[in-house]
């Protein structure tokens, strides 16, 4: 399937992302330097030609904030979409990842995706399913301001790649992804 143009940001940085612990659908306030990342984001953001984009953001506070000080000044609506919160990770959320983490799991800077396959709660399945329902509804360009594992989840699907391929896609915080014509683009 095709989908149209598309710009995914992920929230800034918050003091749980901070300290290592498991948001799912909890939520944690914006660091400092998740507000500085939201910042470059509205810079990115600001040159680029939004005419035509409707703007979706997460109801987790945390990507609604993001999307305040991002497409603020740039747009009149930003409507919230339950199917874009982040993955829910059950009794795990609040924890730290690092007390979740296994002998297979090898943690990175932006975590070990695969930590989530093993997650109480929604699960893969359940997330990929909302993904796709939510892309399936898009009529037009859109900008969506989401969380890390929804992100790849969504990209996945939009280039139409593996589910394998979760964990070689970039995350990070402070980027944004444009995709076009079945190909992704990290600007920064």
């Amino acid at each position: 399937m095709t989908y149209p143009d598309l710009y995914i940001l992920r929230h800034g940085e918050t003091l749980w992302n901070a300290e290592g612990r498991m948001q799912g659908h909890l939520n944690s306030p914006l660091s400092p330097r998740g507000l500085a990342q939201a910042a470059r984001q509205a810079d990115i953001m600001a040159s680029r030609d939004l005419p035509g984009f409707a703007c979706y953001a997460s109801p987790l506070g945390r990507a609604v904030q993001t999307a305040a000080l991002v497409l603020g000044p740039l747009v009149t609506t930003i409507r919230t979409d339950d199917r874009l919160m982040e993955i829910d990770v059950g009794a795990w959320a609040g924890l730290l990842r690092r007390d979740l983490v296994t002998g297979e799991l090898v943690e990175g800077p932006d975590g070990d995706v695969s930590i989530y396959a093993r997650a109480p709660g929604e699960g893969m399945d359940a997330l990929f399913l909302r993904a796709r329902a939510f892309l399936d509804d898009l009529d037009g360009p859109a900008v969506l301001v989401c969380h890390g594992i929804i992100s790849r989840v969504l990209r996945v699907i939009v280039l139409g790649l593996d589910r394998d391929a979760l964990a070689d896609l970039p995350g990070g915080q402070g980027n944004v992804f444009y995709l076009s014509q079945g190909t992704q683009q990290e600007l920064r």
